[in-house]
Formats: C-alpha cells, sequence, structure tokens
C-alpha cells in the first residue's frame, strides 16, 4: 500500500475540494476543450458535454501483463476516470516500476495531456517526479512516469499528527522554490494537494503531477500563480494544524468550523509558530494581511519563496538524549570487596570461595584433542613455509630470464602507438543529449577543449533522473576492430566516478550500456587523469569513457562534469 500511495496520481479525488488548490492551468492547453473555473466554486471534471465525450471515449480493454511499445508492462490499474486509466507498471528493458497514463487517441483530452507532459519533461527538475516517455502510437496516448516506492505521501505523513515547525519550513519553502522555478518556465501545476507532495527518506519534497494533472481533467483558471500560491498556502496550514483551510473536509484532514471563516493557525492549535502561521495566512488571503501584522500578500510562487527565505532560520529540533540507568553494584562488590562502615559497624559476613570446575581440557578427551589440533598447526605452518619459498624461487628464476623486459621499478606503461579515431558521440540513453556538438573536442587533440555535461541540482548521479541516473559519457569509434592496449582520459574535473568499457569486436552502433560488455577497468573515483593499461590486448570497435556521477562545480549544490581528452593505444 505504500509503495501504490506514492505512484498514484490523485486524478480521481473529488471529495471535499476546494477551488485554487485543485484546478488545472492553461499551460496544459492545446486546443481542447477545457473548463474555466475562478473564484471559489467546486472543482469539476470538466463540463457535461465534454465529460460525456470522455466517458464515451474508452481505452481498448487493458489489463494486467498486456505491454505498450513492447516495453511497458501494466501490473496494477490504480486510477480510471472519465475515459483514462492510470497504472503501476514495469519498464523491462531499464527493470524499474514505472507509472503510466492511458488515454485513447481520440479522447478530448488526449492532446493536452501530451503537450503538458513533454513539456513537463523538458523542465528537467528533480524536485519534480519526472516525466519519462510521452508517446501515441496504435490508437493510444501515454505518458510514462517516475514511480517512488521510498517516498511517502504527505497525507499520510499529517495523518500521523501536525509537522515539527523545522518540518513545516522545510516543506513550505522546497515547494515553493519549485513552482517558482516552474512559472519561470512557464509551467502551472493548480492541483496542489497533500496527495500530490511526496516526502523521501532523505527529507526531501517531490511534487508530482505538474502540468499533466491539470491536463487530465481539463480544466483551467484565469490566475495560476495565484491559485498554486493559495495551494501551498493550504499546504502549511495543513501541515501546522492537521486541518484543512476551508469548510470542507478533504484529503482525510478535517474542515474548519463552518460560519467561522478562515483564522489563523496559531488560533486553532496551541504552540503553533508565529513566523509560519502569518505566511500561511499571506498566501491563503486574497487580499493579503494578517490581523497583527499588515503584510503584503503573497501572490506568486516566487514572492512566496522570497518571504520564506526572510524568515529566520527555524532549526530542527535537538535530538533527545536518554540517560543511561544508574550505576548497579553486582554482588561480589558488595562482598569481600566493600569498603568497612566508618561508623564502627559490624562487617558483613566474608562471602566463602568458589572453587572453580576444572578446564574441560584437562580431561583425557580434552588432551588428545590438544595434541591433534597442534600437530594440524605444525602441518599447516610447514606446508605454507614450503608453498611461499616455492613462490620465491619461482620468482627469481623469471627476474633473471632473459626475455622479461618488465622493469623492476613498477609496472609497464604502455608502449603502443596511439590508434586514430574516426568519430566520437555522446552516450545519453534515453535522454536529450547534453553537448553532442562539442562530443569531437576529446579527440582533437588540445586539452584547453572538452566535452561537458550540463550542470545538475541536488545530487550527483546526474540529478538524480531516471534513465540520467545510469550515467553518460563519450563512445568513441575506431572505425573497425582493432587490439587496444591501453587508454588515457584527461578528465574536464577531478572528482568524477568513472569506469572504461569496450563493445564486442561484432558490435554495431552500440547504444546502451549493456551493449559495452567488456570492461577495461574498475569503476571508482578518478583525478585529473585516468589511465587504463591492460596486460592482454582486447579487441574492439567501440570504447566507451562512461561517467556515472559528477563532481561539485564550486557552488553549493551544483554538479558538473565532462572529459577533455582520450587516447586509445594498441
Amino acid at each position: 500500500m505504500a509503495e501504490r500511495s506514492t505512484a498514484a496520481v490523485d486524478v480521481a479525488d473529488t471529495s471535499g475540494e476546494e477551488p485554487l488548490t485543485a484546478k488545472a492551468g492553461k499551460a496544459t492547453d492545446d486546443g481542447a476543450k477545457a473548463e474555466k473555473v475562478s473564484g471559489r466554486e467546486q472543482n469539476a471534471a470538466g463540463t457535461d458535454e465534454e465529460r460525456a465525450e470522455a466517458i464515451e471515449a474508452q481505452p481498448p480493454e487493458l489489463h494486467s501483463g498486456h505491454k505498450l511499445a513492447r516495453r511497458y508492462r501494466l501490473e496494477e490499474c490504480v486510477t480510471r476516470l472519465d475515459g483514462f486509466s492510470s497504472w503501476r507498471a514495469v519498464d523491462e528493458m531499464l527493470r524499474r516500476a514505472v507509472g503510466v497514463h492511458i488515454l485513447p487517441a481520440d479522447h478530448p483530452r488526449a492532446r493536452p495531456v501530451l503537450s503538458a507532459a513533454r513539456s513537463s519533461a523538458l523542465l528537467g527538475d528533480p524536485r519534480f517526479v519526472q516525466v519519462l516517455d510521452a508517446v501515441e502510437e496504435n490508437d493510444l496516448v501515454y505518458v510514462v512516469h517516475e514511480w517512488l516506492p521510498d517516498a511517502t505521501e504527505l497525507t499520510t505523513v499529517l495523518a500521523n499528527g501536525p509537522l515539527e515547525p523545522h518540518d513545516a519550513y522545510q516543506l513550505v519553502s522546497q515547494v515553493s522554490q519549485a513552482m517558482a522555478a516552474a512559472h519561470r518556465e512557464g509551467l502551472s501545476h493548480l492541483r496542489i494537494t497533500p496527495g500530490s507532495v511526496l516526502r523521501t527518506e532523505s527529507g526531501q519534497y517531490r511534487i508530482r503531477g505538474l502540468a499533466v494533472m491539470a491536463a487530465l481533467r481539463g480544466i483551467t483558471c484565469e490566475s495560476p500563480q495565484r491559485t498554486d500560491t493559495e495551494a501551498i498556502g493550504a499546504l502549511l496550514y495543513a501541515a501546522l494544524t492537521q486541518r484543512w483551510p476551508y469548510e470542507n473536509d478533504a484529503h482525510g484532514l478535517t474542515g474548519l468550523p463552518k460560519g467561522v471563516g478562515l483564522i489563523a493557525p496559531d488560533q486553532v492549535r496551541a504552540g503553533v509558530h508565529r513566523g509560519l502561521s502569518e505566511l500561511a495566512m499571506r498566501a491563503l488571503i486574497n487580499d493579503g494581511a494578517t490581523a497583527s501584522r499588515q503584510e503584503q500578500p503573497c501572490t506568486t510562487p516566487e514572492e512566496l519563496a522570497k518571504a520564506v527565505a526572510a524568515m529566520p532560520r527555524i532549526r530542527p529540533p535537538e535530538t533527545a538524549f536518554n540517560a543511561p540507568p544508574p550505576y548497579q553494584r553486582t554482588g561480589y562488590q558488595q562482598g569481600s570487596y566493600r569498603q568497612s562502615s566508618a561508623h564502627g559497624a559490624a562487617a558483613p559476613h566474608a562471602t566463602q570461595p568458589v572453587t572453580p570446575p576444572p578446564s574441560p581440557l584437562q580431561s583425557r578427551t580434552g588432551r588428545a584433542l590438544k595434541w591433534s589440533v597442534s600437530a594440524l598447526l605444525i602441518a599447516a605452518l610447514g606446508l605454507g613455509s614450503w608453498q611461499l619459498a616455492d613462490t620465491l624461487l619461482k620468482r627469481e628464476k623469471d627476474q633473471d630470464a632473459p626475455g622479461n623486459s618488465q622493469p623492476a621499478g613498477g609496472p609497464k606503461k604502455p608502449t603502443g602507438k596511439a590508434l586514430p579515431v574516426k568519430g566520437a558521440t555522446e552516450f545519453s540513453p534515453l535522454a536529450e543529449p547534453f553537448s553532442e556538438d562539442q562530443a569531437h573536442n576529446v579527440t582533437d587533440g588540445d586539452p584547453s577543449t572538452a566535452w561537458v555535461t550540463g550542470r545538475f541540482l541536488g545530487w550527483p548521479n546526474f540529478g538524480n533522473l531516471s534513465p540520467r541516473a545510469d550515467g553518460s559519457g563519450i563512445i568513441l569509434d575506431l572505425g573497425s576492430a582493432k587490439d587496444i592496449s591501453g587508454i588515457q582520459v584527461t578528465m574536464y574535473r577531478p572528482g568524477q566516478t568513472a569506469e572504461v568499457r569496450a563493445a564486442a569486436p561484432s558490435a554495431a552502433d552500440p547504444t546502451t550500456l549493456g551493449d559495452f560488455s567488456q570492461r577495461l577497468s574498475k569503476l571508482g573515483k578518478s583525478g585529473d587523469k585516468l589511465d587504463v593499461k591492460l596486460d592482454q590486448p582486447v579487441k574492439s570497435r567501440y570504447v566507451l569513457v562512461h561517467i556515472t556521477k559528477l563532481p561539485t562545480d564550486g557552488t553549493s549544490d551544483g554538479f558538473r562534469g565532462g572529459i577533455s581528452e582520450v587516447k586509445i593505444f594498441s
């Protein structure tokens, strides 16, 4: 159930919804008819006419085990609504769980969903659940997205009680910054609820359904920035009070009493952080201002993120320390070693010494076992000494042999000549290349030019984005299969985790990591250079310099790497 709760998109949740926290945005509109909502009306799943058309546009009968694109195997249907369905599936190519939304190609929302999915995928921000694929084929439109089994919905988190001030601060800070970045790219969510925000085990928050969730519902509003801002304010209000800031119950939370209006969180629950309470009201109330401090309202995620940054930083709670139990004296210490009373009290009775039992090895069987073990040890030592002496004698003979040309001072250096490289391409499986036009820089003989990756935030493994988490690198083509005895790689920046692989001699145009079956070096962190010297030549046409983790680019959360020069020796 935990895995299912983190993967299913909550497009079917219509109970107790309030406007401005669950609406789709104009950024997802692609010419299809959409419902337009404003004010504080109840959110419906499209107009009656469009909904009738959507219900009629039923997809072909799908079932567990059905495959899309001969790759995505459907496992479990988690949502079925208005002619579309959402599934938990398995990507058999990359062997990982994914989520899939499926609509008929003639569904009135099919085009907006495709447009929204492709726009969301281009954002590439790791704070959002990533769209991996968006395809129209065989009269179907389907969108594939990440599945996060180790994350927990905010709905489940709030069911256990309100958040601590530090956790609530991290929630509003991360979500507002992520949505501000999305709006700068022209994308809106407009259906941010506790069900669309996930918390990972590391305490990071991920937002799912950016633009796509809105397109699936086929609705829009005139002020998307204001809608997303109020939705974030509602999340903060719920995190502080465990109450939904409207009269209707929703998302497993109890609403406010009817007729009292919207009251500040610190008036709903004792002990609420005053600064966070005022921040929630600034995001929720259209005319701004709390009763105590006439602050300006936050009408965009950018303004809300700046207001959070202007607050004094809230420190995490200190770890509780449990004192160890008091030291208890043992009966032995209370006996013969106890100090006598200073007031002349009678000394306690002396404890009687206990005769220890005889050692087990003193018996007849124990003595026989002891001699047997001693004999085995002597035999093992003799055999080991003989093997060591034999090894040393063989080594001396090898060093004295005239055919041995390896110097005694270190490993053999590459003596072959550099092989000409016919071409270099970027290794970027299932993703758009970072800098394909720079791939030739690794073979131009100029260390000042390089192929450089994009800049990733938060994670060194290419932003922790699937499939980019599998790494990137450069594929070098020798033109034909040749014997390779060594590779010398000059890195763009030290600290990259890298390895060198080669494809099979008969391989033609390899593109996936599995195509490079010959591992020429171990995966590990490299310095300025990565030198590979092979004991036996390896025959191959294609060589891959594979990078899995990037070094920091000098900032607090940015990572970037690359390759300056590659030489291959025969």
